[in-house]
């Protein structure tokens, strides 16, 4: 097993990253000194391959759990089924002292999350990540959220998780493009942070696609060590943060404005990771040849990397766009890479040069 520390004074965690760590999720949350009532919140995908073993390994160590289940996909992240959870949390009496589970991907734990940092102003709560997206990603750094009609994540709170469980062995039920999604947020941290990273990436891409378990076991591990270096440095998103957000602002803006669904998280950010790293030639000087190496990343890991837009649909996005958390004074902010490994936050991009980025 290997473990990742998130260092935030108080409020600091362990990442926990290995194989059939499931089993061991009641023990751990016993030796965090958690309430005996919980409750798991899960999915319905996810729910009937591991919500059994979860709810016995919370039994097994003394704890009380109830299941919430809701429905998959990005609609569930909305505040109708925030509410539909409270509800559930009231009547099962939960309380103060009492903590939730969040069992499955970045939906789960979005929502999961947000539930937990509002119900009785808040009460701990635990990731178990069942996606590599999430395992990688959403499950590590506090950000909870729903979104609204108007766009991602609109709504939402910094509340970070008491643990993060990395079981490596939920992966195996992933559907292949769920699985594939992931990897754009993996290939993100490489041009983001670690350039060593992307070029193992590169090496190891055949492995990663066949779920290699000790390669995934080093990427999953590496990948969380970036995002806990960045968030112990920068918890709420003041800063440096903000470079998790490469190619976010223009992915974001294609979930919202293809229709929650049509794109998988992962697929958008691809996409806009590449428009990203053609702006980054065009602003910053990021060279032809490694605009080129990022494409063909994404390329190599089957995710989509190019959308095309009639003028109806070029409208909704950049009217998405405008509605993106990291708007400043009217304009929209993006992370565009000096080189791959280096990024810099807060750049201004005319829209016309976006839209050249976008056939």
């Amino acid at each position: 097993m290997r473990i990742v520390q998130v260092s935030l004074g108080r409020r600091s965690y362990r990442i926990q990253i290995g194989a059939g760590l499931l089993s061991r999720l009641g023990a751990d949350c016993a030796r965090l000194g958690l309430g005996r009532r919980c409750a798991v919140v899960t999915d319905a995908n996810v729910g009937r391959h591991f919500a059994k073993a979860a709810l016995r390994s919370l039994s097994s160590s003394g704890f009380d759990p109830v299941l919430i289940t809701v429905p998959a996909g990005e609609k569930s992240k909305r505040l109708a089924i925030v509410e539909r959870c409270y509800d559930q949390l009231a009547a099962h009496r939960l309380e103060r002292s009492s903590f939730l589970v969040a069992l499955g991907g970045g939906v789960v734990g979005d929502l999961a999350g947000f539930v937990a940092a509002t119900y009785l102003r808040g009460i701990p709560f635990v990731q178990v990540p069942t996606t590599l997206l999430a395992q990688v990603d959403s499950s590590v750094g506090g950000k909870t959220g729903v979104n609204l009609k108007a766009g991602k994540n609109l709504v939402g709170s910094f509340y970070q998780p008491r643990l993060v469980l990395c079981d490596l062995d939920t992966l195996k039920t992933l559907p292949k493009r769920e699985y594939i999604s992931g990897l754009a947020e993996v290939i993100k941290y490489g041009i983001i942070s670690d350039a060593r990273l992307f070029a193992r990436l590169e090496r190891a891409l055949p492995l990663l696609l066949r779920r290699h378990p000790a390669t995934l076991a080093d990427v999953v591990a590496r990948c969380c060590q970036i995002k806990a270096a960045v968030v112990g440095e920068d918890e709420t998103e003041g800063g440096l943060r903000a470079i998790l957000n490469f190619g976010h602002t223009l992915g974001h803006a294609i979930e919202n404005s293809s229709g929650y669904g049509k794109y998988l998280h992962g697929e958008a950010i691809a996409i806009g990771q590449v428009a990203a790293a053609r702006l980054s030639q065009n602003l910053l000087g990021l060279s032809a040849a490694e605009v080129q190496r990022i494409e063909q990343l994404f390329v190599r890991a089957g995710l989509p990397v190019s959308l095309r837009l009639n003028p109806v649909q070029r409208k909704k996005l950049f009217a998405a766009l405008k509605l993106d958390k990291k708007v400043s004074a009217g304009e929209v902010r993006f992370v565009l890479a000096k080189k791959i490994g280096v990024v810099v936050r807060g750049q201004r991009v005319p829209p016309e040069m976006i839209s050249a980025v976008l056939p």
